[in-house]
């Protein structure tokens, strides 16, 4: 059938601009649209093959597999490129004096972590509450390495990237939300105004919960003036950091973490109502349809309401877009596309697609593949500061530092999120 859909590639937040790409990411890229051309010609010879002898060919088939291997491969590696190209410097990479760069907080805390001496830091609490440590011990980081490990998770942790965040200065977020809105008419000059029914609020509720990491360090790494400790713990917490928040933001239930969008109750979509997650069932029981499987695709884009299919993005694992890989339209063109750009994202169907490998595998009832603006349905909340406990007995030689933030996260809008069930109803 001929979806009619207009081709988002490369539209929305999640787009790069080829001209920002290095030469390596560039080749790369290459190589994955060369794949994917291979791909698409020896996918369509394996159908035709398994049409005229009734099954599929052992050669084609281990051939294909090894060309799907090259396609992860290739836009693995495009991702790991383009996180490190992301990365934002830090004050210490930039020009300019020492002197000059370090405020006196910064200083103090870099201090802290190459020695542990900790006075310049206690002089601060003494002026400024908000420098100083907890009652489980630790200090504030500079506000520019905090800056740089939450750009860094934004761009490493999928849903992070996606969803709206806020930063709040206490445990808990809560906002109200216009779960239904006031009555509205039209009324001639002088017809007389009947009272119109009133809105209805939901106060929805958003508790940050702590994570924590713990990077090691040698006493000689800390002694050398030429590494960069701020660098050096961003990078060491951000990989901990975003995979723990990666799993909670999808599945996580609540307790002690963020509440993940696939943890909230779902109902088939023809009876939703607010507080669940509308599901797109596919007819058969952990898998796609047999005949005309993307059609249960484009029922769930039109599941989601216009004013949110704007900046609407697929979520899924690699197995399950190993699936989609191979779907085509009526006119035989293929529905997944690579990027069109080196730092650009693949489409499905012309909208953007995440690629979250903490979605679940295609089985029996999974919800293996959500589809919404994410922005508007989920909420990320982080609390400001993230602290540093140093400890050099616990590991010794290595001197550990106990780094802890407070993040939650729950669905803010439950219109804005459906999702696909793998299942016969």
């Amino acid at each position: 059938m001929d979806i009619g859909i207009e081709d988002r590639n490369g539209a929305g937040p999640l787009s790069v601009k080829a001209a920002c790409a290095t030469p390596e990411a560039v080749v790369t890229h290459a190589e994955l649209m060369r794949a994917f051309e291979a791909f698409k010609a020896e996918n369509d010879d394996s159908v035709k093959e398994i049409a005229k002898k009734g099954v599929a060919d052992v050669v084609s088939t281990d051939k294909l597999a090894r060309i799907e291997t090259a396609i992860a491969t290739h836009t693995k590696a495009l991702e790991t490129l383009s996180l490190r190209d992301a990365r934002p410097l830090l004050d210490g990479e930039r020009k300019g004096s020492a002197s000059e760069r370090m405020s006196e907080h910064k200083a103090a805390f870099l201090t802290y972590v190459r020695s542990g001496e900790s006075s310049g830091l206690k002089a601060l609490e003494s002026k400024a509450l908000s420098v100083g440590s907890n009652a489980d011990g630790g200090y504030l980081v500079p506000d520019e390495v905090e800056t740089t490990i939450g750009r860094r998770l934004a761009t490493v942790s999928p849903i992070r990237a996606l969803a709206g965040s806020r930063t709040v200065s206490s445990d808990i977020y809560k906002k109200p939300f216009m779960t239904s809105g006031p009555a509205v008419g039209w009324v001639g000059e002088t017809d007389a105004r009947p009272q119109t029914a009133t809105p209805v609020l939901a106060e929805l509720s958003f508790p940050a919960m702590e994570l924590y990491a713990m990077p090691a360090a040698t006493a000689s790494l800390l002694d050398d003036s030429a590494v960069n400790i701020e660098e050096w713990l961003a990078g060491e917490v951000e990989q901990a950091f975003a995979e723990q928040e990666g799993t909670a933001f999808v599945t996580g239930d609540g307790v002690g973490k963020p509440k993940g969008f696939l943890a909230y109750p779902t109902v088939a979509q023809s009876a939703w109502s607010w507080g669940n997650i509308g599901h797109i069932a596919t007819g058969a029981a952990g898998a796609f349809p047999a005949s005309n499987p993307s059609d249960v695709l484009i029922d769930l884009i039109y599941a989601v309401a216009a004013g949110y299919r704007q900046n609407a993005v697929f979520v899924m694992n690699r197995k399950t877009q190993a699936a989609v890989r191979k779907f085509k339209d009526a006119q035989g063109n293929y529905l997944w596309s690579p990027p069109a750009a080196p730092y650009g994202k693949a489409t499905l169907i012309g909208f953007p697609l995440a690629d979250a490998e903490q979605m679940p595998d295609v089985a029996a009832n999974s919800l293996s593949v959500a589809f919404g603006d994410f922005g508007r349905g989920y909420l990320v909340v982080d609390r400001a500061g993230v602290r540093v406990l140093r400890d050099p007995y616990s590991a010794k030689p290595y001197v550990l530092f106990y780094t802890t933030k407070r993040v939650g996260g729950g669905v803010q809008d439950f219109n804005a999120i459906k999702v696909l069930k793998f299942a016969a109803s």
